[in-house]
């Protein structure tokens, strides 16, 4: 993948509330974060489009309410002064918001994506970007999910969940690549 000043990097749900394991339940991928701190450290390098958006939850009690400590961002992602903030409600950044007409009047034709969680919020900004025309990169080590339960008992792993997900939008919605592919220009 050839990087140009086209290509908008977008960091998603980056966010403190989802530390708290104990209400979210296990994770997977430790490295996520240092890993979305290589890529945001890259990109603010070159001085390529950086994009930022949180949940901004309507529930009083969820850990990213915006008036609960969770609603912050977690150091690495804090913005700089020029980084546009999108705040959502729902799973998709292009829902009640103006990214994509933001992205458009920029002339970015190119995203990357990485962020919590892979199943959720990466995931629907992800397939909505791919339907919505923009050539779209997820990285999936620069992400991380948490397992899942169903109301019949079974539970599932969040590496699992997280390789689904990926796989589902692998080539279709996305390409999917490392954070050293993507710095290193080998996502093709």
């Amino acid at each position: 993948m050839t990087q140009t000043d086209y290509t908008a990097l977008i960091l998603i749900d980056w966010q403190q509330g989802f530390a708290d394991l104990d209400y979210w339940g296990d994770r997977n991928n430790p490295d996520a974060e240092a890993n979305g701190a290589k890529l945001l450290a890259h990109w603010r390098e070159k001085g390529w489009p950086v994009i930022h958006v949180r949940h901004d939850s309507t529930t009083p009690i969820s850990r990213l309410y915006p008036d609960h400590p969770g609603h912050a961002f977690i150091d690495f992602a804090a913005p700089k002064d020029d980084e546009p903030v999108y705040g959502k409600q729902v799973n998709s950044a292009f829902i009640g918001t103006a990214l994509e007409a933001d992205l458009r009047a920029r002339g970015i034709s190119k995203v990357v994506c990485c962020g919590i969680s892979t199943d959720h919020c990466v995931n629907t900004t992800t397939r909505m970007a791919g339907n919505l025309g923009f050539e779209v990169t997820i990285v999936s080590d620069a992400c991380f999910a948490f397992e899942r339960k169903l109301s019949d008992g079974r539970v599932f792993g969040a590496d699992l969940v997280h390789d689904v997900a990926l796989a589902s939008l692998n080539g279709e919605f996305a390409r999917v690549c490392t954070t050293e592919q993507v710095i290193g220009g080998k996502c093709d």
